[in-house]
C-alpha cells in the first residue's frame, strides 16, 4: 500500500489521462460512432469499453516484455511513438487522412471500435510511450478515467453531437490536436536523446 501511496503523482495522472485523451478522441469519433450504430444498429458500450480496457491493461503490463522479444527499448518505442502521434496530430489538425480504417460489419462494437478506433496503434504507443516517463500506477488509473468517459460518450452520443454540433466537434479535435502535436515533440525530445 505505501508503494502505491509513493507512485501516484497527480501530476502524472492528469498528464497521462490528457495524452490518453487526446489520442482516443473519442468525442472526435463520434461521427465514425454515429455512422456504426447506423450499419450495425446498435453499440454496446459496457462491451466496447471492457474489451478496450483488457487491450489497454495489458498492453501496459505486457507491452515492455513484448517489445523486450524484438530487442527493442522502451526509449526507442517512444521515439517512434512520437511520430506515429505527431502524425495523428497532423490528421486532427488539418483535416488530413494518414491512417486509414475500414468502418462495417456486424461485430462494431469489437471491430473496429474497441480495436482498433479506441484501442488502437496510437493507445497502444502512447502508453509504452507514458512508461518511458510515468509510474505505471499513474497510467493505469488515467486509462480507466478514459475507459469511463468512452463509456459515457458511447451511452450519450446522440445527446452530445446536438449539444456540440458538427462545428463544436470540428474545434474539439482541432484544440486536442495541438495538443498532441505539443506532446509528440515533447516525447521525441525527451526520450531520442537517450538512444545517442
Amino acid at each position: 500500500m505505501s508503494t502505491f501511496f509513493y507512485a501516484f503523482n497527480w501530476v502524472e495522472l492528469f498528464k497521462a489521462t490528457m495524452v490518453l485523451f487526446a489520442v482516443v478522441d473519442i468525442v472526435g469519433s463520434i461521427p465514425i460512432i454515429i455512422k456504426l450504430k447506423e450499419q450495425s444498429g446498435e453499440i454496446h458500450a459496457l462491451r466496447t469499453s471492457l474489451v478496450s480496457l483488457v487491450i489497454m491493461i495489458s498492453f501496459l503490463i505486457l507491452g515492455e516484455s513484448i517489445l523486450s522479444l524484438f530487442g527493442v527499448n522502451v526509449q526507442s518505442f517512444a521515439v517512434a511513438g512520437s511520430i506515429i502521434l505527431f502524425a495523428m496530430a497532423l490528421e486532427m489538425i488539418m483535416g488530413v487522412r494518414l491512417f486509414r480504417d475500414e468502418v462495417s460489419g456486424k461485430t462494431a462494437s469489437i471491430v473496429p471500435l474497441a480495436f482498433p478506433i479506441i484501442a488502437g496503434a496510437g493507445s497502444m504507443t502512447s502508453i509504452i510511450s507514458l512508461r518511458a516517463e510515468y509510474d505505471e500506477i499513474n497510467i493505469m488509473i488515467a486509462i480507466f478515467i478514459n475507459i469511463l468517459i468512452v463509456f459515457i460518450v458511447l451511452k450519450t452520443t446522440r445527446i452530445i453531437e446536438k449539444v456540440l454540433g458538427e462545428g463544436g466537434i470540428a474545434i474539439l479535435k482541432k484544440v486536442f490536436g495541438i495538443i498532441l502535436l505539443a506532446i509528440a515533440i515533447r516525447l521525441f525530445t525527451e526520450n531520442v536523446k537517450e538512444l545517442f
